[in-house]
């Protein structure tokens, strides 16, 4: 599925949505093992749900879900959650088809494909759209002897774009003058597969690369050459078995391999949660949408000291109304858990995300607040 160039629209005067990290305690490791009171949901006493609820989407948030539905479980152990990792593009797929309950998307819905009318087709009504999980994507690689890689955003579009083909090129050399490297060939590696986090990580090489990515921002990987691999694990397990290989995925899943620094500005920034979320504060809400829609337009050419715009804001899609009652209460619940202070410390703890702010916690649970069963 094509997805047209992220625009950056935004209406005059709107507040930016803030996203800021929660400081981390010296108990982490307790709290993470206490999650007893924070599994229900604000929209039901514990225990008291019942049923299946169907996910799928977004790979990048696969280890947080894994933590939100663990949690959500222990606490209402007549519920049965599934997330199938299978990318946005398919999570979004199913979602308006009506095969699952809810969606996860590292891109938010639009109509270029007509995704927003067919998702109100599906609901009835607006479909919710609400962040959950905001996480720097790393440009990540498998080089021996290197152990410390420094890009900006244009080298690293000439790289993925085959313009750049050996690790010894000038324009790698002059940002790396402490590194020994080779004159070997790069094999970089994409996504296969209809992905946010290709969207996210082609849409910042569109707006930062200075003219060397031509291509617009597209969840397909949009050009012949390079190696293609299956999910964020397949790209994972792509660059941790080659030799000389470059790559990108969610940093919480980058494991064992090197991480490259981005350039920004006058600086080379770690991908972390905290520059992530940083950058997010200086990101606008996108104009025209549903009041139950919290679509961002991330800023990808922030200079700022400390941020690092090459991120994605994954969503959960879901309906404001279900044919069946207790489906309604499960979603409502599940979905107003994650995005709950225990929620969002759980997938911190689990995925490495950065956990959204009081202000934007408290919108989404507003708007999540709104989900019943059809009269």
């Amino acid at each position: 599925m094509k997805r047209s160039a992220l625009r950056r629209v935004v209406a005059p005067g709107v507040a930016a949505l803030t996203l800021t990290m929660a400081m981390s305690a010296c108990g982490a490791a307790n709290e993470t093992g206490s999650s007893s009171d924070s599994g229900s949901g604000s929209s039901s006493d514990s225990g008291s749900l019942s049923g299946q609820l169907a996910g799928a989407g977004a790979s990048s948030q696969e280890k947080a879900q894994e933590a939100w539905s663990t949690a959500f479980q222990g606490n209402n152990p007549d519920v049965t959650i599934t997330y199938d990792p299978a990318g946005s593009g398919d999570g979004r797929t199913q979602f308006i088809a009506g095969g699952v309950d809810y969606a996860g998307s590292d891109a938010y819905l639009t109509d270029d494909e007509g995704e927003l009318t067919k998702a109100k087709e599906r609901c009835g009504t607006d479909a919710i759209e609400i962040p959950a999980y905001v996480s720097p994507i790393a440009v990540i690689y498998n080089l021996d002897g290197v152990d410390d890689l420094q890009l900006d955003a244009k080298t690293t579009a000439e790289i993925f774009s085959g313009k750049i083909t050996t690790w010894d090129d000038p324009a790698i050399a002059d940002q790396n003058p402490d590194a020994d490297l080779p004159s070997s060939n790069i094999t970089a590696v994409h996504r296969s597969d209809d992905s946010g986090t290709t969207e996210n990580f082609t849409d910042w090489m569109n707006q930062a690369g200075d003219g060397a990515w031509s291509a617009d921002a597209d969840g397909t990987w949009p050009l012949k050459g390079g190696e293609a691999a299956e999910g964020t694990s397949g790209v994972v397990s792509a660059v941790t078995n080659g030799k000389g290989t470059i790559g990108y995925a969610d940093e919480s899943q980058a494991g064992d391999l090197g991480i490259a620094k981005i350039k920004v500005g006058e600086d080379y920034v770690e991908a972390s949660p905290e520059a992530a979320a940083k950058t997010v504060e200086e990101s606008e809400p996108v104009s025209g949408r549903p009041d139950v829609d919290m679509a961002i337009e991330v800023n990808r050419t922030s200079t700022t000291a400390g941020t690092y715009p090459v991120i994605l804001v994954s969503y959960l899609i879901a309906c404001q109304t279900y044919d069946d009652a207790a489906k309604a209460d499960a979603v409502k619940a599940y979905l107003s858990y994650i995005v709950s202070e225990e929620g969002q410390q759980a997938a911190a703890d689990n995925a490495g995300s950065a956990p959204l702010s009081s202000t934007v916690a408290d919108q989404a649970t507003g708007i999540v607040e709104k989900i019943s069963a059809k009269n």
